[in-house]
C-alpha cells in the first residue's frame, strides 16, 4: 500500500490561486484519487497543489479578495428587549449586514428586524440596542408564562367598553372587582414563580441570561 504523502499546504495557510491571482485561506484539505486537493475560503471548488502558491512566495500580481466573518449575536425567534422601549418584548424575525468601505475607514453594521410581542409592531434596531431575554428555543414558553402571548396591556375596544358601561349603569359591580383582583393576584403569583425559578438557575449556573429574565419579570411586576 502506497504511503500517503504529506500535504503541501495546511488549513489556515494564506495562498494565491495562481490562475486568477486571488488570495484566500485554506479551509479544508481532502485526499482524492491519490492526491491532496484544497478548499479555499469555504468555496465549493477544490484546487490541486499545482494551482496554488503561498502568498509569501508568490511573485505575480495579486487581486485582493476580502473575506469577512460576521458574528451574529441574535438569531431568528430570539426574544429581546430594545433600548428605549422599557419592558416591551420583541422577537427577531430577520437581520441583514450592511458593509461600509471608505478610503480611510471600514466597518460592518448588523441590523435586526423585530416584531413586538404585544401588538406585532415592526421595528429595526442595531445590535448594540438589543438585550437577549430568551433564546428562540425557550421564547414561546417564556412568553406564555409571562402572560404576554395576548398582551395584558392590549387596548380595549372603545365600543365594547361603552356597552359594558351602559349595561352596568356606569358602575362596576362588586363581583367584577373581586374577579379582577383575583386575576391580578394570579398573574402576580405566576410572575413571582418565574422570578424564583430563574433566581435559583442564576445562583446555580451564574448565567447572565437568567438575570435578564429576572429583570424583565421585575419590570412587569412594577407595571402591574
Amino acid at each position: 500500500m502506497e504511503k500517503r504523502k504529506k500535504p503541501k499546504y495546511k488549513i489556515g495557510d494564506t495562498v494565491v490561486i495562481t490562475m486568477y491571482g486571488t488570495v484566500g485561506k485554506i479551509t479544508d484539505v481532502k485526499w482524492l484519487d491519490g492526491m491532496h486537493v484544497y478548499e479555499v475560503n469555504k468555496s465549493e471548488g477544490l484546487y490541486m497543489e499545482a494551482s496554488l502558491q503561498l502568498l509569501s512566495e508568490y511573485e505575480g500580481n495579486v487581486v485582493e479578495q476580502e473575506h469577512i466573518d460576521i458574528e451574529y449575536k441574535f438569531f431568528f425567534g430570539d426574544l429581546v428587549q430594545v433600548k428605549g422601549y422599557g419592558a416591551d418584548l420583541f422577537k427577531v424575525i430577520g437581520f441583514r449586514t450592511e458593509i461600509w468601505r471608505y478610503k480611510e475607514n471600514a466597518w460592518e453594521d448588523v441590523i435586526y428586524e423585530l416584531s413586538r410581542i404585544s401588538d406585532g409592531e415592526w421595528l429595526e434596531a442595531g445590535e448594540e440596542e438589543l438585550t437577549i431575554v430568551a433564546e428562540a428555543a425557550n421564547a414561546e414558553t417564556f412568553i406564555q408564562k409571562l402572560g404576554l402571548l395576548f398582551s395584558v396591556n392590549k387596548p380595549q375596544n372603545p365600543f365594547e367598553k361603552e356597552m359594558k358601561l351602559n349595561k352596568r349603569g356606569y358602575r362596576q359591580t362588586e363581583r367584577d372587582m373581586v374577579r379582577k383582583k383575583d386575576d391580578q393576584q394570579e398573574l402576580i403569583d405566576g410572575l413571582l414563580d418565574i422570578y424564583n425559578d430563574y433566581k435559583i438557575l442564576h445562583e446555580m449556573f451564574n448565567d447572565w441570561e437568567y438575570e435578564q429574565v429576572m429583570r424583565v419579570v421585575l419590570e412587569k411586576l412594577k407595571s402591574i
